[in-house]
């Protein structure tokens, strides 16, 4: 049995605890109002683009001179998955839950005899993915813990993806990161970049035009050359934000359950400290009777 000494020192240590988990709650829910403002303000852009380049590839996609970017290479051998994850952990299974979706994708892909080529953007995703799949990681990013969030970080990635979609390197590039529907739900999907024929496919359903023509100027190659690479790069920027909430309230929802659990223990530490207690005064009192007796 332990002595009131180490329980005295334990329910100290839980008590340290639960403050820190208290305070990383808090910090979380500040910061999730943040994030969630960001990633609601971009939907409705991403939205709207996505209906403009639906609007274009219905024309564009049978076209011989469309854009590769747009209709794919013709092949289906190389695929390049980006897994987006956080930089930290202490958020529950939200990192895991992402790289088990990027597993999954794998295994289904090498099952058909496809060649896999990973992107990791976090830290998390990188060091959980490199102990099965390390020779398959091509390039690494990190956030910064957070700070490399935005617009900018976007743009950066999907030059990255472009350039090496450009130099031949796949045929087919996925997005996988979390969907953020709610403060305590988030769910890991998995996203078509390129071709982003298919990925304007899964996002919004095509027009119908009702046989009317549009004429544009300048025409419809030279626009979708313009805006395709802004349509991936809003892409990768919607996950980013989505992503960056998710972690948020997938951080304050665990805080929130570590705080509950450290109160739970520290009650129960008390009963067994109490008991303790309780115990050793009735045998010193037993000791001091019994030695009374004997004189």
């Amino acid at each position: 049995m332990a002595s009131l000494k180490d329980l005295r020192n334990r329910i100290s240590s839980v008590k340290s605890t639960q403050k820190i988990t208290k305070a990383m709650q808090m910090v979380a829910a500040a910061k999730l109002r943040k994030a969630q403002d960001a990633a609601e303000a971009a939907g409705p852009y991403a939205e709207r683009m996505a209906s403009v380049m639906a609007n274009l590839s219905t024309s564009m996609k049978e076209s011989p001179g469309a854009s590769p970017l747009l209709v794919g290479t013709g092949k289906d051998d190389v695929h390049l998955l980006v897994v987006m994850t956080a930089d930290r952990g202490l958020c529950g299974g939200f990192n895991t839950n992402i790289v088990r979706k990027a597993r999954e994708r794998i295994t289904a892909l090498q099952g058909k005899g496809k060649t896999v080529k990973l992107i990791t953007i976090g830290k998390k995703g990188a060091d959980q993915l490199k102990r099965l799949y390390g020779d398959l990681i091509v390039k690494r990013f990190d956030l910064a813990g957070g700070k490399n969030v935005g617009k900018g970080a976007a743009s950066e990635f999907g030059a990255i993806i472009r350039e090496m979609f450009e130099a031949g390197e796949f045929d087919v590039c996925e997005l996988i990161s979390s969907e953020f529907v709610s403060v305590i739900s988030q769910k890991p999907r998995a996203q078509t970049l390129i071709p982003a024929v298919d990925a304007i496919d899964e996002s919004v359903e095509r027009p119908d035009l009702g046989g009317a023509v549009y004429e544009y100027e300048p025409d419809e190659e030279e626009i979708l050359n313009v805006l395709l690479p802004r349509y991936v790069d809003t892409i990768i920027l919607s996950a980013l934000l989505e992503n960056a909430a998710g972690e948020m309230g997938a951080r304050m929802a665990a805080m929130d359950n570590a705080t509950r659990n450290a109160g739970e223990l520290i009650d129960k530490l008390n009963l067994v400290y109490n008991r303790t207690r309780q115990a050793k005064i009735t045998t010193e009192l037993t000791e001091i009777i019994s030695g009374a007796e004997a004189l």
